[in-house]
């Protein structure tokens, strides 16, 4: 890969891969870390990885990365957000976009990132088994059983209202 085609890279997925990031995270200043860090090994490992594999090598970091921060984050307990009382408020729209980000956040990282990948990134089976390293039966099956989730959550009346 050569840096003009690095640059193109960077102009073509970087909005991708952090719009990817973003929405497992919900933490702005994470998540740019984490696209930079992606970014700055594709850089490294620019001499190994071809141009046409980039979109699928810079994912595959990011979601890495995405899943360590997540696991180091998780031993941190803050217990002030969950000692709020919970108030169900009227939603006039079923499925607002909150409603949506609380279903999807029920789920666990590879279902949430399978959702992410299939539905709003709109990759292949066969791609995201690359970034998620999943063969695509397994891809199907865990996509299946995590819509299988949202749907539950979703139809649930006390999810919604």
């Amino acid at each position: 890969m050569t840096e003009k085609e690095y640059n193109l890279c960077v102009t073509k997925y970087a909005d991708n891969v952090y719009r990817f990031i973003i929405k497992n995270l919900r933490h702005e200043e994470d998540a740019k870390d984490i696209v930079q860090t992606a970014f700055e090994k594709l850089w490294r490992n620019k001499e190994q990885v071809s141009n046409e594999k980039s979109k699928a090598y810079l994912f595959t970091v990011a979601y890495h990365q995405m899943i360590d921060h997540i696991r180091k984050h998780k031993r941190i307990v803050l217990q002030d957000e969950f000692k709020q009382d919970v108030k169900i408020e009227y939603q006039p729209n079923r499925f607002s976009k909150e409603a949506i980000a609380k279903a999807l956040n029920k789920l666990n990282e590879i279902q949430k990132s399978l959702i992410m990948l299939k539905d709003y990134e709109g990759y292949s089976y066969d791609e995201i088994g690359e970034i998620m390293q999943l063969n695509p039966s397994q891809v199907k099956v865990y996509l299946h059983r995590a819509r299988l989730s949202l749907r539950d959550y979703i139809v649930n009346p006390e999810n919604i209202i």
